[in-house]
């Protein structure tokens, strides 16, 4: 049984904590050491995700099971275009990984998308990462390609697009 929720201040180290057990997981057959921990420092520090919940830059929504948080989603519209909104993170801690909490996740923020009267949600996924698999089984398809500089890091993304 599970329950999604709006995320509040209160929840930013249970993000920080859910994010921090999947990005190791999730990214070290892909990235350097280095690089993940530079990542999660920046994207994922207390001031950054405090700041994008107070100021309504982004939308955390936590799904728990049994009470526990287990899983996040976090979007906003696109800053350079209202009218698409963006999946910005979607991570499920690794043990609950199978039980369909990203396909709820991102169904709901689909949902979020279609209620605020917009029709396209688009989302970044690393170029080798397994979730794009995932991704097109839920209607993504590759928009085009982003290489985003993070520091002295890069971010080799599809950009992957939905209509809704």
């Amino acid at each position: 049984m599970y329950t999604i929720r709006k995320a509040t201040i209160n929840d930013v180290e249970t993000i920080r904590d859910i994010a921090d057990k999947t990005w190791w997981i999730t990214y070290s057959p892909i990235l350097e050491h280095e690089q993940i921990a530079f990542m999660l420092s920046g994207i994922y520090s207390a001031d950054k995700i405090s700041e994008q919940i107070r100021e309504n830059h982004q939308t955390y929504l936590l799904l728990e099971e049994e009470g526990n948080p287990v899983a996040f989603a976090a979007y906003s519209p696109r800053e350079e275009n209202p009218e698409v909104y963006k999946l910005h993170k979607l991570y499920c801690l690794p043990e609950t990984q199978g039980k369909g909490y990203g396909k709820v996740l991102i169904n709901e923020v689909a949902q979020k998308t279609k209620d605020a009267g917009k029709k396209t949600l688009e989302l970044n996924v690393n170029r080798h990462n397994n979730a794009k698999s995932f991704y097109e089984k839920m209607g993504f398809t590759i928009a085009y390609e982003e290489d985003i500089a993070i520091g002295k890091y890069w971010m080799n993304d599809y950009v992957m697009r939905k209509e809704l």
